[in-house]
C-alpha cells in the first residue's frame, strides 16, 4: 500500500519550471477560459511575448499546466510580473503564491511590481502587495 501512496504523492506534486515553447498552447487555452481576450486574439504578439521574456515559468501538477507566471526583469532592482495565471479549478491551492515566491527567490534584491484588475485586486493584497498609482498606454493611443 505504501508504495501506491508514493505514486500518489508524485502525481500530486508541483513541479515549477522554465517555459518552454511547448507550453504555449496550454497558456493559450488558460487564456481563453479566463476570457482575456486581447491575448487570445493577438496569439502571434502573445506566444513572442512569452518567447522574449527573461522570465517565464510554469506549474505542472498531474502531467498537466496547470499555472504560469511571464515577467521581466533587470535582476537588479525591478521583477514585472507581466501575467500570473492558474487554472481555474486549482485556485486556492497555493499554486499561484509558489509562482510568486519562485521567480522572487530568483532575483531577491528586486521589487515586485505588476498590475492587478479589480477581481484579482484582494488577492494581491493578501500576498502583502501594497498598490501604487500607475500609467498605461499603447502605441495606437
Amino acid at each position: 500500500m505504501k508504495g501506491g501512496n508514493h505514486n500518489m504523492q508524485e502525481q500530486q506534486e508541483l513541479i515549477i519550471r522554465p517555459y518552454e515553447e511547448t507550453d504555449f498552447p496550454a497558456i493559450h487555452q488558460l487564456n481563453e477560459q479566463e476570457g482575456w481576450g486581447n491575448l487570445v486574439a493577438k496569439h502571434q504578439q502573445t506566444k513572442a511575448a512569452w518567447q522574449g521574456s527573461n522570465l517565464a515559468v510554469v506549474a505542472e501538477q498531474d502531467g498537466q499546466l496547470v499555472g504560469c507566471l511571464r515577467a521581466l526583469t533587470d535582476g537588479a532592482v525591478t521583477l514585472y510580473v507581466c501575467e500570473l495565471i492558474i487554472e481555474k479549478s486549482r485556485r486556492g491551492t497555493g499554486i499561484g503564491g509558489k509562482l510568486i515566491k519562485h521567480v522572487h527567490d530568483l532575483h531577491p534584491g528586486t521589487r515586485m511590481e505588476l498590475l492587478a484588475s479589480s477581481t484579482s485586486r484582494t488577492y494581491y493584497e493578501t500576498k502583502k502587495f501594497r498598490a501604487f498609482y500607475g500609467f498605461r498606454k499603447t502605441y495606437e493611443e
